[in-house]
């Protein structure tokens, strides 16, 4: 009996057309804001943590504290850190390796066109090969970078783009393009990574960068290598307190900065919650309207149905009966809603993360949340079931006698 229920009340739905559409938009523009904002929040959750561009979680970075300017991390600070700042944290227990990162702002040349980019440094030997593991670099075309290429340099992926370089042409392998005015050849593009950091990055040998750049003996940042996850904490703590010492500054004054990339992604992640949070539970008035237009429809639906209801009655059917009909069909126009709502907002969602990777150069796939696709269905059927309890008690209680009269 009960699987019968629903026959009839898709049938009553069919037979109100226009009343029925009208009251499902409601609940179908809160349920697409939902779902389409809920997506677009995850897709930027995820392409902003693709921008990091770091593979292992044992790594911590050291830099400098107090800028007197803007460009990459570590760079234009008061006090800079040194190759000794590196030598003296490579020999704390708990650290496995210490690299020196230089990020350099300069003018390149190609195609008779200049621009400013980055340059990174690659240190020779077996920290050079640190580095692209730690950063996950790997090449496209060509190679990466060996000890003997001084004159050599390895590309981000968006060279291969006259769009996106700022050349008006692809670079090619083999190439040769300038760097502060110096010539060097392409010997290989990186994979596309999805970060506007590496894929518009310039790798050059760190004897060549600093000849080029003249930085001496001063590092823009440390990259630190923890023997082990479980050290993190053990690790970030010795280091503070190392730099202290060599820095003469006291806790609570210092003029340098010890992160984790989870603390920097976990910082991220939270404002990012807070203002998916926020839009939803704007988005939420939607679907409390459409609820309430569902108590509106059923309430009519009830008045419009006294004498179909007086003559269920009198064939027998219970006063359950009457209520489930009700019950259900309300629950019906809330699911159909919610069905309709779910679709546009997918659909939302995908091409907003299409319009977010397009933005911010990263390369994130689409993925439905299939928690919030079964939950939203769920939640839209019992909102609509709620919504008509109240018309579905009416109903029930109507005097079979009084209805027939009517």
């Amino acid at each position: 009996m009960r699987s019968e229920y629903f026959g009839l009340a898709l049938k009553n739905l069919r037979r109100r057309g226009i009343r029925s559409w009208l009251t499902l938009l409601g609940i179908i523009i809160g349920i697409t804001a939902v779902v389409s904002l809920i997506s677009l929040g995850d897709g930027l959750k995820t392409a902003v943590n693709s921008q990091f561009g770091i593979s292992s979680t044992e790594l911590i970075s050291v830099q400098g504290g107090g800028l007197t300017g803007y460009g990459p991390p570590g760079t234009g600070v008061v006090k800079p850190l040194t190759a000794d700042d590196v030598s003296a944290i490579e020999k704390l227990e708990v650290v496995e390796k210490a690299i020196g990162r230089n990020v350099e702002t300069l003018k390149i040349e190609y195609n008779d066109r200049q621009i400013m980019g980055y340059a990174t440094n690659i240190p020779e030997g077996e920290k050079g090969k640190s580095i692209y593991e730690y950063l996950d670099l790997s090449a496209e075309q060509g190679r990466l970078l060996s000890d003997a290429d001084t004159n050599k340099v390895v590309l981000g992926n968006d060279f291969l783009n006259g769009d996106k370089n700022g050349f008006k042409s692809a670079v090619q392998l083999g190439d040769r393009i300038k760097l502060q005015g110096t010539e060097f050849r392409v010997a290989g593009i990186l994979k596309k990574k999805g970060s506007f950091i590496f894929d518009k990055i310039v790798l050059v040998q760190e004897a060549s960068l600093k000849d080029l750049m003249k930085t001496g003996n001063t590092v823009d940042l440390i990259a630190v290598k923890v023997k082990s996850k479980d050290l993190m904490g053990k690790a970030k703590t010795d280091i503070e307190k190392l730099m202290r010492q060599r820095r003469e500054v006291k806790v609570g004054q210092e003029d340098f900065e010890v992160s984790t990339p989870q603390a920097a992604l976990a910082t991220v992640n939270s404002i990012l919650a807070g203002v998916q949070i926020f839009i939803v539970l704007i988005a939420s008035i939607s679907i409390f309207v459409g609820a309430v237009g569902i108590v509106n429809t059923m309430t009519t639906s009830v008045l419009e149905r006294v004498k179909e209801i007086g003559i269920m009655k009198s064939i027998g059917a219970k006063n359950s009966d009457i209520f489930f009909q009700f019950f259900i069909e309300a629950g019906l126009l809330g699911f159909i809603g919610g069905v309709i709502g779910v679709l546009i907002g997918l659909g939302i969602g995908y091409l907003g993360v299409q319009g977010i990777n397009s933005f911010i150069g990263a390369t994130t796939s689409f993925s439905p949340n299939i928690s919030l696709i079964v939950g939203t269905l769920i939640g839209s059927f019992v909102l609509g079931s709620i919504s008509g309890i109240a018309p579905a008690l009416r109903a029930a209680k109507l005097n079979p006698v009084e209805a027939l009269r009517r």
